[in-house]
């Protein structure tokens, strides 16, 4: 048994598979998902899980370098993100990019993702593409 928060098989193996600069997002429970890309479904009823539980779950197996996120999303949403990125950073003394762009440019820049994670989370652009860092 796993000693991490992460005990999802699907996201453990697609953690363990990403290399450097790799994309995953993690969505809301409404964001299209492009045709290309495959799709971790968590959801099971509207909420759970929570955006952030799934993401604090991420925090524990993946080294982060870069976090995208929709200028459409709410100051109270982008606040929540960008502390939780921060302590991200401390813990593993490496700083987070953080990047804003239109949801129309971040739906387009999901077929780039190695996979979609999609929560039970109803917020509105509730949705983050994580790009995979190194260790070094």
């Amino acid at each position: 048994m796993k000693r991490t928060k992460l005990l999802n098989r699907h996201l453990s193996k697609l953690v363990a598979s990403l290399g450097h600069t790799d994309e995953i997002v993690l969505a809301d429970a409404g964001l299209p998902v492009p045709a290309n890309v495959g799709v971790i479904d968590l959801a099971v009823s509207p909420g759970i899980p929570a955006f952030f539980d799934v993401l604090e779950a991420l925090a524990d197996e993946m080294i982060v370098e870069q976090a995208v996120f929709a200028d459409e999303a709410s100051e109270d949403l982008v606040t929540q993100i960008e502390v939780r990125l921060a302590h991200w950073a401390a813990d593993t003394g490496k700083p987070i990019e953080h990047v804003r762009m239109s949801h129309e440019d971040f739906k387009e820049r999901c077929s780039k993702a190695r996979a979609v994670i999609r929560t039970g989370e109803c917020t509105p652009y509730a949705n983050l593409i994580l790009v995979s860092g190194v260790p070094f």
